[in-house]
């Protein structure tokens, strides 16, 4: 009888701290590199994880750079060989801290917060501050956003001879519904 009581304790302490941590692995990332009057570059995902620790507000996601899909399948096939390098690069990440979070403040109407942390690209990591827009509708938190980032500063090359159609502040935008599971 002990035994079961501490397994049950156990069991309920678990699922607390389960339930505090929101996830998904079918998050949207976007992306746009385009100039006006030339053919567009941009890209999607929507197998992309976060996850988001509602006690402290630690946030993370993942993206498989393969993952990501573009129109015109030549120049996902570029993306992924040429200025990515997915097979050496394989993953996106970010870590960081939405600062100021509670979640008992989450309601179905947005709240923005300052999300600060390390951005991880073609391995190398750059420390980003951005805004994180959360709502609530009772069991999931949905995290939407956008920031910029330059190719450079992470090390991927744009040949100069189409350095012209690209842009130089990279667009991305995020999209997350979360759940405790």
């Amino acid at each position: 009888m002990k035994k079961l009581v501490i397994l049950s304790i156990a069991l309920v302490f678990a699922n607390v701290t389960f339930a505090q941590r929101m996830l998904t692995r079918s998050g949207e990332i976007k992306f746009d590199a385009s100039m006006p009057n030339f053919v567009e570059i941009a890209g999607k995902s929507n197998t992309v994880s976060a996850i988001l620790d509602a006690t402290n507000g630690q946030f993370a996601t993942s993206v498989i750079i393969k993952s990501i899909r573009f129109k015109v399948p030549l120049m996902e096939e570029h993306f992924n060989e040429n200025y990515m390098e997915s097979s050496k690069f394989a993953n996106s990440t970010f870590k960081g801290k939405i600062a100021g979070f509670d979640a008992k403040k989450l309601a179905a109407t947005k709240i923005a917060y300052d999300v600060e942390g390390d951005l991880t690209i073609h391995g190398v990591t750059k420390k980003v501050k951005t805004k994180i827009f959360l709502t609530s509708n009772g069991s999931k938190v949905g995290a939407t956003g956008n920031f910029l980032v330059h190719a450079q500063d992470y090390g991927i090359e744009i040949p100069s001879l189409v350095k012209e159609k690209f842009a130089e502040q990279i667009k991305v935008s995020f999209s997350f519904d979360l759940d405790s599971k």
